[in-house]
């Protein structure tokens, strides 16, 4: 269950995939008797000021435990994608603290932070897909340049792209892709490392709404498999059609709106 504390105001060449090769399933990422009384993700009065004066986040406290899908929802500029860059380590708080893994985000810097941040799973609301590179390539290439074998980057392609419905499309290049595919690509890439945690910002922002909603039918499909979700978006229709918990962030405090 997500708990949420807040201070309340007034209110080389890659690996290809080929159809008919042999793959092992998607399987859960790997962890020993997860204790769900221990949370997989913490903030604790966390405060995030930008060097402009920019005041992003407000005192925030929230705890994600494992197996959890949470939705972070709030207008443009409320902080969610500030959040998540917290999350992942791509910013720091001003004040307070962040915990991914019982990891505290102040003290993990160089090769460890980069450990901890294959742990992590993202997606972005812009695909950042390599034009140049097929489905296969790009989702490959996280292995890659993680040092994976060829063998063991072919064995888990296949089943990542038929999770997210693109084993036929795995030799197409971005550009022949529709919106809804391009942003099934960052998934597969977010995920083929089976992370434990996967952050995805405003991942149906550029969708139509059939599209958005496989999208969020494909983040349900992976949270049932273990993987905790956390989704930013300001689509509240999305929320309404799932049964998930909800928070929301306004003017850089966040409040619990569904648990």
């Amino acid at each position: 269950m997500v708990h949420v504390s807040v201070e309340r105001p007034s209110a080389a060449p890659i690996p290809t995939a080929t159809p008919h090769a042999s793959a092992s399933p998607v399987t859960p990422p790997p962890r020993q008797a997860p204790n769900r009384a221990k949370p997989l993700v913490e903030l604790q009065q966390v405060t995030k000021v930008y060097a402009n004066g920019s005041r992003a986040l407000r005192d925030v406290s929230l705890q994600i435990r494992p197996g959890d899908f949470l939705f972070v929802t709030g207008p443009s500029g409320s902080g969610k994608s500030t959040l998540l860059k917290l999350l992942y380590g791509a910013e720091r708080p001003s004040s307070g603290q962040v915990f991914v893994e019982n990891h505290n985000l102040l003290n993990v810097h160089g090769n460890h932070l980069s450990q901890l941040r294959r742990r992590i799973g993202v997606v972005f609301q812009d695909y950042k897909l390599i034009p140049r590179r097929t489905v296969s390539e790009n989702v490959a290439f996280v292995l890659w340049a993680q040092g994976f074998t060829r063998k063991e980057i072919h064995r888990r392609l296949i089943p990542t792209l038929k999770m997210v419905g693109l084993q036929d499309k795995a030799q197409c290049f971005p550009d022949e892709l529709s919106g809804g595919e391009q942003q099934r690509v960052s998934i597969a890439r977010a995920i083929v490392g089976t992370p434990p945690l996967l952050l995805a910002d405003e991942p149906t922002g550029n969708l139509d709404p059939d599209n958005s909603w496989q999208v969020i039918k494909i983040l349900k499909k992976l949270n049932s498999i273990g993987i905790t979700v956390v989704v930013t978006t300001h689509n509240e229709q999305l929320v309404r059609m799932s049964n998930h918990p909800v928070v929301q962030l306004r003017d850089g405090h966040l409040y619990s709106v569904r648990s």
